[in-house]
Order: C-alpha cells, then structure tokens, then sequence
C-alpha cells in the first residue's frame, strides 16, 4: 500500500479523514490567529518598543533622543526590569556611587567602590534567579573636577562589563546614561 505524503500529517495520521466541522474549526482559529498576530505586529510597530528595537540588546549608550518616560514604557512592554537613577546632586563617585545604589535599592555596602557595584549589577542579580531583562537610565552623571573625565570613563567600564556578562547569559541588558 502506497501513502502518499500530502495525505497525512508529520505523525502519518490520516487528515483525509477529518469531519469538515472540525476542518472549519481549525481554520476559524488560525484565522482568529493571524488577526491577532497582525494587530499584535501593528500595536508593536506604533509603540514606544519599536524605538528599542533600534537599538542592539546589550549597549551603553549615551541616552541622546530617548526621553525616560518612554523608556520605562518600552520595558514595561518588554516585560524587562526598569532600573533608574538621578546622579544631578552629586559631585565625587561616592556620591555617584550612593545615588546609584539608592535607585537601584543595593545594599549600602555596595555603594563603596566600582568592584562592589560590578558585583551588584551581575553576581548578586544574577543569584536572585532568571532575568527578563533590563533598561537601566542613568541621569545626570557629573562633569566635576573629583568626577572627571578618566573617573567616568571607568564608571561606564563598569557598565559596559554588566552588560557583557548578562549577554553572555542571552538577557538584554541597555544602560542609557546623560552628563548634568
């Protein structure tokens, strides 16, 4: 006996078979699916996501067009871990430092050094289990003379190094970040 392929489905069941109620069922779903799919598609292609979508998974980048508001909204929609801090007030790292642990509600001891901040933004999140992912704002970095250029420049370093260690695990992770 000869079978030919285009009459069974991938498990060799016979689909010739099939009560046209259910032929019609099954097509009425995957129709209601492709609305779905489609207006999901369009709601996407208008939302604030799409501004995201510009911009690789794992970045720090300076926060330039992008206004906070959306981006809290566009991980929200993500459903990724919204972290955000203002360091306007601040004016040495240590205070950069507090500023970054109080909004991101670390430990106070993780607001002594950049090692201790590395290890909060990796080990220690990483521990908690599973990660959706993150945006993480940055506001208002200091351009001081005990926040120079080279001190900064390390404090993105730190970043930059969270961000590798989350893609090394497939979890997006964008850090945007402005000077005061």
């Amino acid at each position: 006996m000869t079978i030919n392929i285009s009459e069974n489905n991938l498990y060799g069941q016979s689909v010739l078979g099939a009560s046209s109620a259910s032929l019609a069922a099954n097509t009425a779903v995957s129709a209601k699916a492709t609305s779905t799919w489609r207006d999901a598609l369009a709601a996407r292609e208008a939302g604030p996501t799409a501004a995201l979508r510009a911009v690789r998974s794992n970045i720090v980048q300076s926060i330039r067009a992008f206004r906070t508001d959306d981006l809290l909204q566009a991980a929200t929609e993500l459903g990724q871990h919204f972290i955000y801090a203002n360091c306007a007030h601040a004016q040495t790292k240590s205070e950069v430092l507090e500023s970054i642990a109080h909004g991101f509600h670390f430990p106070r001891q993780q607001a002594k050094n950049f090692d201790y901040l590395l290890d909060s933004l990796t080990t220690l999140v990483d521990r908690a289990g599973p990660q959706p992912g993150f945006v993480i704002v940055l506001e208002g970095l200091p351009c001081t003379h005990k926040f120079d250029k080279e001190v900064r420049e390390t404090f993105l370093d730190v970043f930059r190094d969270a961000v590798e260690f989350w893609a090394d695990r497939r979890v997006p992770c964008r850090v945007f970040y402005s000077f005061a």
